[in-house]
């Protein structure tokens, strides 16, 4: 077999693994056996409470992760640049503040999160697109105005923590990422819009090939690169902006994970999405599971724990764009 295949289905047996171990380790503690068992009878309390506390963590931190990693691959095909990340550039804070908003002015509004949080996230990249461009996408100027943009959205999002106790269980909802207390209700959530995310990604995977061509290339083989990058985009802030109405703000997966997958799988979107997704979800679930079982019975927040992997990761990234680009 390849080693495209093979990256795959290590990736496969390494995330079933990780599932297992997170789903029968935590305060309590169940085996194999007594977790199979309970989830086929219903009638033991131990694995009951494991089917409606982790079990939801579980599934919302593959899916974030999935879509989180989807939506940088995307986001790096589009703008053509390796440090394009929903979290770095923006989207996910801008996300956040939007849906933040609105379901604090209409809680009844639940389900609907993530479709403010999709406003949010548009109005986030247009942003970052309007500013940086300049006769061109340069990266460094684009990741810089994403920065700026992250940071406006980040700071009016926390401005919401002085507004008295009515707004805090909505704040700590969609600007922490502990992914505790998560419900079946956020499950169908995240399954229902990232589920449609990732479809859609994996439909336009030809477009991203196309894109990494020069665009005057493109065009020259009869191919619409403006409508093109405007889908494209579409559907990657539909996805960060899932991921961040349920899981919240988390950053660098998109940065991380496409790089280390077209190492293992090379460039061809055909390969590189579905392998990224399922990578994603592999290391926002170890994550979470790292935070969880470590210091318990306290938790580090998956986002702390990716910044602190992302963060050094960025730093060599800008470096070596850096000298690509020389300026």
């Amino acid at each position: 077999m390849s080693r495209k295949v093979w990256s795959i289905i290590i990736v496969m047996v390494l995330l079933i693994g990780v599932i297992l171990y997170s789903a029968m380790t935590g305060s309590l503690k169940v085996n194999l056996s007594q977790l199979v068992a309970g989830l086929w009878t219903g009638t033991d309390e131990q694995v009951n409470v494991v089917k409606d506390l982790r079990l939801p963590r579980i599934i919302v931190a593959v899916m974030a992760g999935a879509a989180l990693a989807v939506a940088g691959v995307l986001l790096q095909a589009v703008m053509k640049n390796p440090l394009a990340d929903a979290g770095v550039i923006g989207i996910s804070s801008g996300a956040a503040l939007i849906s933040l908003i609105a379901v604090t002015i209409f809680p009844m509004l639940y389900f609907w999160m993530p479709f403010f949080s999709f406003i949010g996230g548009a109005l986030a990249c247009l942003m970052v697109y309007g500013f940086s461009w300049k006769s061109g996408l340069h990266p460094i100027r684009l990741i810089l105005i994403g920065v700026a943009v992250n940071a406006i959205f980040s700071g009016l999002g926390q401005s919401f923590n002085y507004r008295g106790s009515y707004a805090i269980t909505s704040i700590n909802q969609v600007t922490t990422s502990t992914l505790s207390m998560k419900k079946w209700v956020d499950v169908e959530i995240i399954t229902t819009y990232g589920g449609i995310g990732l479809i859609l990604a994996m439909l336009v995977f030809s477009w991203c090939n196309f894109l990494s061509l020069q665009d005057k290339t493109a065009k020259n083989l009869g191919f619409n690169v403006t409508r093109a990058r405007l889908l494209i985009s579409v559907i990657a802030v539909l996805l960060a902006a899932t991921a961040t109405a349920i899981a919240g703000v988390i950053a660098f997966i998109g940065l991380l994970v496409p790089h280390c997958a077209r190492y293992l799988v090379g460039s061809d979107h055909k390969w590189l999405i579905p392998f990224s997704a399922l990578c994603g979800g592999l290391l926002l679930l170890l994550a979470d599971t790292l935070g969880r079982t470590v210091l318990a019975p306290n938790e580090i927040p998956a986002s702390i724990i990716m910044a602190v992997i992302g963060g050094p990761f960025l730093i060599f990234l800008i470096r070596k764009a850096d000298r690509t680009y020389g300026h």
